[in-house]
């Protein structure tokens, strides 16, 4: 009529928009619900506001939500990636930039399909809805943890290594733990709207899953018993990456290695990930011995981080064993050689050998270990973990049940390539929810940090500071037995999550059909 005003209309583009600025806010606010912050209520908070606008989303709605929310979530949990691009590598910055922000687009596309998924075959039922949304985050979880080598960096169980979820970790493990969070957010919001719009509908739902999330108090725990103590000596000798494979620097950094060994008071010595920068063929023989001499006594052993292997062969990032039986170099040493290698870092994926040469990284295509056996010293077994092989609890559980199962995890590691914000605190966070699955200890010697020893409950019960240089003397007590996760996903792996997953969603889309 005339006379009246219009209200504004929003336009597509804009509604898109819109919805791209509240996912990204949404994934920025997930990011601090992990480590350093640990805030888990951040991260529930983060689902919780993504599916209340999922409810009324479109197909092709949804999946832009999903986009933004990965970029937000794991372009600002990734960053640090662009320091070892950048400053080690060589890469100008916009391009490093670029391609952190290309890396969490390409993550993004399964958090994508998910949401688009449960636009597509939500009933409007608040708890059908609910079960439906935990499906398909279990599912997009799963498939970045296991597909193409598996990527499970910041998956969102990992926020709840504290409070009432941290108690299910024996039982169902991170991602199980990841589907009760994205259910409890679910929850949340259905409650919170139907409280505004005077609904009881969404009350019961919510009510329930509140009861599932508060049962895991009442759950057994205590599932391993002690095998005796331990005591331990961390090295973190804080070089320099850029120094790390400089001709000159390296004879300064084995003095230094050989002394801090030497000067070491536990019955066990660690020392991080390649230490050694060199393959031990390349390495002086008789700095070698040095090393071994200095851990010969009976009841001690060293596991010293170098390379093994040849041209011929390839180069394998291992953890040798020195102790008074084996100087690391016979045919009955204890040789553990990494299996779960990093993309890009060691092992060049397909049609990237380019990407990967223009950063120059050293020893850059890696061949993979074999040895699963933990190394023997008095009652404690010992499993190395180099670096991110501890984000795989399906590719270790082997070594946490059985006759022969570890009773201690030594994680050796080094993270001066992405600096020392931020990245250090997510990694510790990763190996703490490992101790809470399995209930077994992890001891990790660091470069720059975190070295820690953690218990069997996932409390850091000590740490060196960032950035320094230090021995972490300590004692750990090793514990044998099996957790209800170590037991089932030691005989079906991760497929009853799945086929979990696959059940709700499929039950869903049937119904809708």
């Amino acid at each position: 009529m005339p006379g009246l005003a219009h209200p504004p209309r929003v336009s597509r583009q804009g509604a898109r928009a819109w919805n791209l600025f509240v996912a990204l806010v949404a994934g920025l606010v997930h990011t601090a619900g992990f480590a350093p912050v640990e805030a888990w209520w951040l991260q529930i908070g983060a689902l919780a506001l993504v599916f209340w606008r999922l409810r009324t989303a479109t197909t092709r709605q949804a999946g832009w939500l999903g986009v933004g929310f990965g970029l937000g979530w794991l372009g600002s949990g990734l960053w640090w990636l662009y320091i070892s691009m950048h400053r080690y590598g060589g890469m100008p910055a916009g391009l490093a930039v670029a391609a952190v922000v290309l890396l969490a687009l390409l993550l993004s596309i399964y958090t994508a399909l998910a949401f688009a998924a449960f636009a597509r075959w939500r009933r409007d039922r608040p708890m059908a809805d609910i079960l439906l949304f935990a499906a398909v985050w279990l599912a997009a979880e799963l498939a970045r943890a296991s597909w193409l080598s598996g990527f499970p960096w910041l998956a969102s169980g990992y926020a709840h290594t504290t409070g009432p979820l941290a108690a299910w970790a024996p039982w169902m493990g991170v991602y199980g733990i990841g589907a009760l969070a994205a259910a409890a957010a679910a929850a949340l919001a259905t409650a919170i709207s139907a409280g505004r719009g005077g609904r009881r509908a969404g009350v019961a739902p919510a009510v329930a899953m509140a009861l599932l999330v508060a049962a895991g108090q009442l759950l057994p725990q205590g599932f391993t018993r002690s095998t005796g103590r331990l005591t331990v000596s961390l090295l973190q000798p804080n070089v320099a990456q850029d120094l790390k494979f400089d001709t000159e620097r390296m004879v300064i950094n084995f003095e230094r290695l050989a002394h801090d060994v030497a000067a070491a008071r536990g019955a066990l010595v660690v020392t991080p990930e390649s230490v050694v920068p060199l393959p031990l063929s390349a390495l002086d023989p008789a700095q070698w011995r040095r090393l071994h001499q200095a851990v010969s006594s009976p009841g001690r052993a060293a596991l010293v981080g170098i390379f093994m292997g040849d041209d011929v062969h390839g180069y394998v990032n291992s953890m040798v064993g020195l102790s008074a039986a084996s100087d690391g170099t016979g045919p009955t040493a204890y040789v553990y050689g990494k299996q779960h290698l990093l993309p890009f870092g060691e092992v060049i994926p397909f049609g990237f050998r380019w990407f990967v040469r223009a950063m120059n990284i050293p020893l850059d295509d890696q061949a993979q270990g074999r040895n699963s056996e933990p190394l023997t010293l008095g009652a404690q077994r010992l499993r190395p973990l180099i670096c991110y092989e501890d984000l795989f609890g399906e590719d270790i559980v082997g070594s946490a049940v059985g006759g022969r199962a570890a009773t201690i995890f030594v994680n050796a590691s080094n993270l001066a390539w992405f600096g020392t914000r931020m990245v250090q605190d997510q990694h510790l966070q990763f190996s703490r929810m490992r101790a809470l699955e399995f209930e077994r200890p992890f001891i990790r010697s660091t470069n720059t940090g975190a070295t820690t020893v953690i218990d069997h409950q996932g409390q850091v019960v000590a740490r060196l500071p960032a950035a320094e240089a230090g021995t972490l003397e300590s004692e750990v007590e090793g514990r044998i037995g099996d957790t209800p996760y170590a037991a089932w996903l030691s005989r079906a792996g991760l497929w009853p999550l799945w086929a979990a997953a696959a059940l709700v969603i499929g039950l869903a889309a049937w119904r809708r059909r």
